[in-house]
């Protein structure tokens, strides 16, 4: 008998001390104790093969505004980029603008630093055709036009057969290869999921990781012009907004169980990171802007990120697809491969070891 209570002691013993050890968190770590993001619950797969999905990501697109109307009504305006924007199980990119008709801008009779982007509804047909799968609505040109105007984009993006994503609280899920894809949508506006509201993010994250495979998040964060190509360590600001903390927030969503970030939101492109096995992208610049955005130099350098994940979130590949904007600001592929090589240059300088790295094509390395 006498035994067995020193046994049950020790048994005690030994699991209070383990719960206190773990209680303490990463002080009590051995020194050379690896880090690791914490684990996150995904949902159990059906048997059958595992079949990777392959996304793709662009960055700003405005087709068509009050700066810039396309002739034939914009169906070609995205025609060099189509083959390009069909190889992808999902193709998705950042709408800065509404798909609306009437409706009060937001500038008023204020034209000083404000500008308001309104194309007709039927200009989605134009980004179904080019090949796009889901639009993210979380920036700052969404509700231009009121919550009328966003309303009409619901309507004209759902009347193509295109998703969106980016309202306060919500996941989108998509079905491809019978894997099931959150995607999650981050800005810093009312009308948004929060970007500056971190704490919050992380929830949002981990309930999408919960409801799918793989969760896919984008951001419209940063300040803005040819001079911010590089990702700063706190927050942004521009024009006296807050435009979020880049590092912190993406570091923060994959700890919570994002497979993929990519960003848009800077009109230029900035560099690539590897976060506990997971890639960053945190600016792919402007895609496509009719006599809109601003032009030369970096603001004309753009790329196309395409990734392919297994369902448990793993690498299997990557490219970085270079594109510069002609002309009135729409995109074409571009063979000198620009901003490849500023995009290297840019992850190396910000991240180092952490960098993506890339090889003379565009492939992400592991």
């Amino acid at each position: 008998m006498k035994r067995r209570r020193v046994f049950a002691l020790a048994v005690v013993l030994a699991v209070t001390g383990t719960l206190v050890w773990v209680s303490l968190g990463d002080s009590s770590r051995p020194r050379n104790a690896k880090r690791t993001a914490p684990a996150i619950h995904k949902p159990v797969r059906r048997a059958g093969p595992v079949h990777p999905v392959t996304i793709e990501w662009v960055g700003d697109t405005v087709l068509a505004s009050a700066y810039g109307t396309p002739p034939n009504g914009g169906r070609d305006s995205l025609k060099a980029m189509t083959p390009s924007l069909h190889k992808a199980d999902i193709t998705w990119g950042n709408l800065e603008e509404t798909l609306s008709r009437g409706g009060t801008s937001k500038c008023g009779s204020n034209s000083n630093n404000c500008y308001a982007f309104q194309a007709p509804p039927s200009y989605a047909r134009n980004l179904k055709r080019a090949g796009f799968s889901i639009m993210n609505l979380a920036n700052n040109h969404a509700y231009d036009f009121g919550s009328s105007g966003l309303r009409q984009t619901h309507h004209a993006l759902a009347r193509f057969h295109l998703a969106w994503d980016g309202s306060p609280g919500e996941i989108r899920i998509m079905h491809r290869n019978d894997v099931r894809i959150a995607v999650v949508g981050f800005a810093p506006y009312p009308w948004a999921a929060r970007l500056d509201h971190i704490p919050a993010a992380r929830r949002l994250v981990r309930k999408a990781a919960k409801r799918a495979e793989l969760v896919v998040v984008a951001i419209h964060a940063g300040a803005e012009g040819s001079d911010q190509t590089h990702v700063p360590h706190g927050t942004e600001y521009y024009l006296g907004e807050n435009r979020g903390n880049s590092r912190a927030f993406t570091h923060a969503v994959v700890n919570a169980g994002a497979d993929l970030v990519v960003g848009s939101g800077p009109h230029v492109i900035r560099g690539v990171q590897w976060y506990h096995h997971r890639l960053i992208a945190y600016s792919a610049g402007n895609f496509a802007g009719y006599h809109n955005f601003g032009l030369g130099g970096v603001l004309s350098l753009a790329g196309l990120v395409r990734v392919t994940l297994n369902p448990d979130g793993s690498f299997v590949k990557g490219r970085w697809i270079s594109l510069r904007l002609e002309g009135p600001g729409l995109p074409e592929l571009d063979t000198s491969k620009a901003s490849l090589h500023l995009v290297k240059r840019l992850s190396h300088e910000d991240f180092g070891r952490a960098a993506a790295r890339f090889d003379s094509s565009g492939r992400i390395r592991r």
